[in-house]
């Protein structure tokens, strides 16, 4: 039996050292259009590869994904986070947790990830051919013929691991193929925001904010990053990926709400500045308050209410703190256009899940051939989940197609 895996990134890896483990007498030919292997894996997490997230449970696991949720919790419900950690463990990689939930190797290198795949392979055999693009598929006779421009090769099975692709005409092929393919649309990227001047406070980090886009119900709550182009972080990054597809309809142009001092509301954020005035009548308002924010950005916050930080908290009036709690408990934002998150790019879109077996990861159109990865309609949001839909579904998809 010859299993062809199309894609050499991590699910398409997954997926072929998944079917030369469940299947040792198969030929498994691993085919990747370009000269580099796994490029993802080495850029992921500044170079640290972010394998996975500390979430066992799969229906919680799932539900960090925008597009997926309920397909993605029948893949975790076989083969999720607990047996990926074990996996890595069984090749002699370590796994630590950051505080925010997201797993590394302990050797903070994303070689250690690579070499762990690559060497898997080669030890179960699977053969690897990397500047080999395939241009298309076809069932001919009783197996399947791929077509690239340094000829045909033959496979029983076939598994497409191609990743997410920007544009629609990549996926081209497979709606040749009879499959329903959504249309993809950037899902990871960070907020532009050309004409405010927050932009000169770049390298300021709130740690806990709350954000929505108006007119709308999307809300992201967490950690802001201020850059020289606007908004990032993981309360950014999470609201765009839950956003894709309506900021996209959007032109990427709308307003952000922002709530600076995260769930604490404007009627108790007043309560302390009355209170604290009442206290501290002589202390500026550059040193009240805060809300835990840093100096600069309260600062800012400040001035751009219209008052002087050198202000004591004596002499600000009932409607001065009142329009210092509306900037920050509802200030306002207007975003234009997106900037793509560092080499991360991620789509949402591809094949349509309502025609793959969750079970098996097979094409409910065309029999013996089996999808894994971003090729599929899933996208996750930051943080090891998009790698951990890779390595499941990679899993299965392999396992299957030798089944």
């Amino acid at each position: 039996m010859r299993i062809a895996v199309i894609g050499g990134g991590a699910a398409g890896f997954m997926a072929a050292i998944s079917a030369a483990t469940h299947q040792r007498d198969a030929d498994v030919l691993l085919l990747e259009k370009s000269d580099k292997l796994l490029a993802k894996v080495r850029i992921s997490g500044g170079g640290r590869c972010n394998v996975t997230h500390a979430c066992p449970d799969p229906r919680k696991l799932a539900r960090h994904y925008p597009r997926g949720e309920a397909f993605l919790r029948k893949v975790f419900t076989q083969w999720g986070q607990p047996e990926t950690i074990a996996w890595f463990a069984e090749q002699g990689v370590r796994l630590k947790t950051e505080a925010d939930g997201r797993m590394f190797p302990t050797t903070d290198d994303s070689r250690t990830i690579i070499d762990a795949l690559q060497e898997a392979a080669v030890r179960l055999g699977v053969h690897i051919r990397t500047q080999f693009p395939v241009t298309g598929i076809a069932f001919v006779g009783d197996s399947w013929l791929l077509h690239s421009a340094t000829g045909p090769v033959d496979a029983d099975r076939i598994v497409v691991a191609t990743g997410g692709s920007p544009k629609a005409e990549g996926l081209e092929w497979l709606r040749a193929l009879g499959h329903e393919v959504v249309p993809p649309v950037p899902s990871l990227f960070t907020f532009n925001l050309p004409g405010e001047a927050i932009r000169t406070l770049m390298g300021v980090v709130a740690p806990q904010v709350r954000l929505r886009i108006e007119g709308t119900g999307l809300e992201s709550t967490g950690p802001l990053l201020v850059t020289h182009w606007g908004f990032s972080g993981p309360a950014v990054l999470r609201l765009s990926a839950f956003g894709a597809r309506l900021l996209h309809d959007r032109g990427y142009r709308y307003t952000v709400r922002v709530t600076w001092t995260g769930d604490v509301g404007a009627h108790t954020g007043l309560q302390r500045l009355q209170a604290e005035a009442a206290e501290h009548p002589k202390r500026q308002l550059a040193n009240a308050g805060g809300f835990g924010l840093p100096a600069r950005l309260w600062t800012y916050l400040v001035e751009r209410s219209g008052l002087s930080p050198e202000k004591p908290l004596g002499e600000v009036g009932p409607r001065q703190l009142l329009r210092l709690m509306d900037v920050l408990t509802n200030d306002r934002y207007v975003a234009e256009g997106k900037t793509t998150f560092k080499e991360e790019f991620v789509t949402a879109g591809g094949v349509a899940l309502e025609q793959v077996d969750p079970a098996t990861l097979q094409s409910t159109v065309r029999p013996g051939l089996h999808f894994a990865g971003e090729v599929l309609d899933i996208d996750g949001i930051t943080g090891g989940f998009n790698f951990q839909a890779a390595w499941s579904t990679g899993w299965l998809a392999g396992r299957a197609a030798v089944g």
